[in-house]
């Protein structure tokens, strides 16, 4: 059965996933996390993309990128991002060979829909892999940033969502740490899942058909739209 086309959007957000090779670890030590952040933060702005936010398990990443009018630069970036990384653990541990699965997955995201939930999915990746309890206790991710515990990642840049959430560095970082505590809603996490695994698009019903409408072809097995609310009992 042939590949779906990848869809990428100019001036949009888009979650992108790429896991190691056979599920190998691909961060082992300390420095390993360190250069990949390095390379990610030396070349967005090369190849004009912003980075909403990241997660960096042992065995693969989640990235929240959005690329500008040139939408070659996601995938340069991540060209550029999986050969450096590569490169560097080949020399660190005196092997040879390939760190990555062969393509990355991407699924646009219809940003006032689902940009944060999408950013909420990402962050807590390790809590959902019982690394931690606390988001804010895992180092390689967006999340400390986001919840105004530290400037280390100044890099980062900040989403129109993200900033939306209030007028001030303090007031955003107060709500967006009350949103990732609070429920989830029913069917999220299975709508971002699905929608990263089949290249499809995160959002609703109206998102996909404009988008459609836009590269002028059907995006097929579409199971999306947002979830249904469960009522108040």
């Amino acid at each position: 059965m042939p590949r779906l086309g990848r869809v990428v959007l100019p001036n949009y957000p888009h979650h992108v996933v790429q896991r190691g090779h056979n599920k190998q670890v691909v961060f082992a030590e300390e420095v390993d996390f360190r250069y990949y952040l390095k390379t990610l933060e030396e070349f967005k702005d090369l190849y004009g993309v912003q980075v909403y936010g990241f997660c960096l398990m042992t065995n693969h990443i989640h990235l929240i990128l959005q690329p500008g009018e040139a939408i070659a630069g996601l995938g340069q970036l991540m060209k550029r991002l999986s050969g450096r990384q590569t490169r560097f653990m080949n020399r660190q541990e005196s092997r040879t060979g390939t760190l990555w699965e062969g393509r990355y997955r991407s699924s646009p995201i219809e940003t006032d829909a689902y940009l944060l939930a999408c950013c909420r999915y990402v962050e807590l990746n390790p809590v959902r892999a019982r690394m931690t309890d606390d988001p804010a206790a895992y180092p390689w991710s967006s999340y400390r940033r986001h919840a105004g515990l530290e400037n280390r990642l100044g890099w980062l840049d900040l989403d129109p969502c993200y900033e939306a959430l209030g007028i001030s560095d303090d007031e955003r970082a107060t709500c967006y740490r009350e949103f990732v505590r609070s429920a989830i809603p029913v069917g999220e996490l299975e709508l971002i899942r699905e929608a990263l695994q089949r290249g499809q698009l995160t959002g609703t019903e109206r998102f996909i058909g404009e988008v459609e409408a836009i590269i002028g072809r059907r995006i097929e097995n579409r199971k999306q739209g947002r979830p249904r609310k469960e009522p108040d009992k």
